[in-house]
């Protein structure tokens, strides 16, 4: 199921390197996230970590002051068992006011 959402970006972390010999390469983006309050033992956010690419992504977004919102393509898939949500693509739309 592939959608756009608006999102609030915080932070941006680029990681290359190789570790074991086992190379990685990735830009995280760290997105404020609604917590679960159904049960109601939570309430507000918090920042969750989505990986939107190589670390080369993060270049695009170095001038972009944070926080800042952006329409997020977005996609989430399933093995059967579980759920994982994918961002294609972060658009920059406008600084985020501060607090959310």
């Amino acid at each position: 199921m592939r959608f756009t959402s608006e999102v609030v970006v915080y932070g941006l972390k680029a990681s290359k390197g190789d570790m074991d010999g086992v190379a990685f390469d990735s830009c995280k983006a760290y997105v404020l996230t609604p917590f679960d309050e159904s049960k109601g033992t939570a309430r507000g956010a918090a920042t969750a970590e989505y990986t939107i690419g190589k670390s080369d992504e993060f270049e695009k977004y170095a001038k972009v002051p944070l926080p800042f919102k952006a329409n997020a393509d977005m996609e989430i898939t399933t093995n059967g068992k579980t759920m994982k949500t994918i961002v294609h693509s972060l658009v920059p739309v406008a600084p985020a006011k501060s607090g959310g």
